[in-house]
């Protein structure tokens, strides 16, 4: 009994956990594409340098706050900072649509052309953050760093395996559901959540039913961009901050909104899910998992890893692949791409 209880708290520190607070993190920035993809009408290739660009004035703030002895230990000063990360993202994003999109928009142009130019914002996004933090790893959190660390679950439990719980985990998840409840209350409860589930549904019938483009687009790029600063700065404190990261997430957060379906929130949530608990168990390797369950003759030699973390990332593509295939209206029979 005792070797399944090791077992089950193996696959509960380096799995379970793991895969609920990056599902989380995944959620929240599909969300913000899936928003984008259904009232713009474009893929936001830029959505992961945008997470980079607000994560990057969190820490630059985060550092600033802490050099003049500012804290709200336990908690990370990130916190204290966010605010301020998401205005920047938020104006940033603003400004871009105002000067940028709007123009294509008022000339009716094709949704690959606006592709081409988010991925014009997001190269120079990039090499802003670049630019400014540099490209190395970058570690921003203070205060309690484990809620219950696998040290201190041993001595309590006296098993052989300990359960870490880190607070940053713990931020992520709790955050991701008050999040994602006030969304769906703003869109499913307010006059312009309706307004832009309107006109998402059909923008000319919205439009005789007066309904201001001009507001609902402003008002999907100030939610989209909060959701892509929060995603990041929770990922940067639950991991580290690097840019080429940010850029890279882009591949599973795209998958998880076609994945549950384009263009629909719970499937951007439940991709999100899919997507993050894919990865991490393709990557997880099973040697200690199996070694408490099997005899020990029968305990296996090497990693039994199925794919090496360095290629986690390819467990994204292969599954969004796969769903284009069989499935492309995704899981909740969003818009096809």
């Amino acid at each position: 009994m005792e070797d399944v209880l090791n077992a089950l708290i193996l696959m509960t520190n380096f799995v379970l956990v793991p895969g609920m607070a990056y599902g989380a993190q995944l959620a929240l920035g599909a969300l913000g594409i899936t928003l984008i993809f259904s009232i713009l009408r474009f893929a936001n290739f830029a959505h992961g340098d945008l997470m980079a660009f607000g994560t990057m004035i969190t820490i630059l703030l985060t550092w600033w706050l802490q050099g003049a002895g500012f804290s709200i230990a336990p908690l990370p000063t990130a916190l204290l900072a966010l605010p301020f990360g998401i205005i920047a993202a938020v104006t940033f994003s603003l400004v871009i649509d105002r000067s940028i999109y709007r123009f294509y928009r008022q000339q009716g142009a094709a949704p690959v052309v606006f592709v081409m130019v988010s991925l014009g914002v997001m190269f120079t996004l990039n090499a802003i953050v670049r630019f400014v933090v540099g490209t190395e790893d970058r570690r921003f959190i203070d205060g309690e760093r484990f809620i219950i660390s696998a040290g201190e679950f041993k001595s309590i439990t006296g098993l052989a395996e300990g359960l870490a719980f880190r607070q940053s985990q713990a931020l992520t998840v709790i955050t991701a559901i008050i999040l994602v409840v006030a969304l769906f209350w703003f869109l499913q409860k307010t006059r312009t959540g309706k307004a832009m589930r309107a006109y998402s549904d059909n923008e000319d019938l919205a439009l005789l039913s007066g309904i201001n483009p001009e507001r609902i687009v402003m008002i999907t790029w100030i939610i989209a961009a909060s959701l892509a600063t929060i995603a990041g700065v929770l990922y940067g404190l639950d991991k580290s901050f690097k840019p080429f990261t940010y850029f890279q997430l882009l591949l599973p957060m795209f998958a998880a909104a076609i994945v549950g379906g384009i263009g629909q929130p719970v499937g951007a949530i439940a991709g999100g899910f899919l997507i993050a608990f894919s990865e991490v168990t393709v990557t997880y390797a099973y040697k200690r998992f199996l070694g408490h369950l099997l005899p020990e003759s029968l305990a296996p030699g090497n990693l039994v890893q199925l794919l090496s973390t360095d290629y986690k990332f390819a467990v994204s593509f292969v599954i969004l692949v796969l769903v284009l295939l069989v499935r492309p209206t995704g899981i909740f029979r969003g818009r096809v791409l």
